[in-house]
């Protein structure tokens, strides 16, 4: 991976073979970063994304193999635990131009992955939030 900072963005590449959620997480950890957005575009050949099924409070995952077009990742930047926590949602493309999105639980870059983080000078927390089964914002 490699970045640049631009003001209060970091722009980054992920490069072949690195895992986008671990990379991402390890590099806020890294540089401090306790809210932020994230934005990005790329290729990946192994991804699991979710849905999370708000009646019975569980996360279902797939797997998806082969080559997939990251046509948007999405997500926020925040701390749980003084820890970097991020909810990251990505759409995928297949070679039929199919596509499937949902929570980013893992990716696996096979080309490269553009992304996007803008940072702000504060602090945004989470807490579970029992009604839900999820861990929201700290409002």
């Amino acid at each position: 991976m490699r970045y640049r900072k631009l003001g209060p963005t970091f722009i980054l590449r992920l490069d072949r073979g690195e895992e986008i959620v671990s990379t991402l997480k390890d590099f806020c950890k890294e540089q401090a970063i306790c809210i932020g957005t994230v934005q990005g575009i790329g290729a990946v050949d192994n991804a699991v994304i979710g849905i999370f099924a708000a009646r019975t409070k569980e996360y279902h995952t797939t797997t998806l193999s082969g080559d997939h077009e990251i046509t948007s990742l999405a997500g926020s930047i925040t701390t749980m635990d003084n820890k970097p926590y991020l909810h990251l949602h990505i759409t995928l493309t297949d070679a039929t131009y199919l596509a499937f999105g949902g929570h980013l639980t893992s990716a696996v870059v096979s080309g490269t992955c553009e992304v996007f983080i803008h940072t702000f000078d504060d602090r945004l927390g989470r807490r579970f939030d029992a009604d839900t089964g999820l861990n929201v914002f700290d409002l």
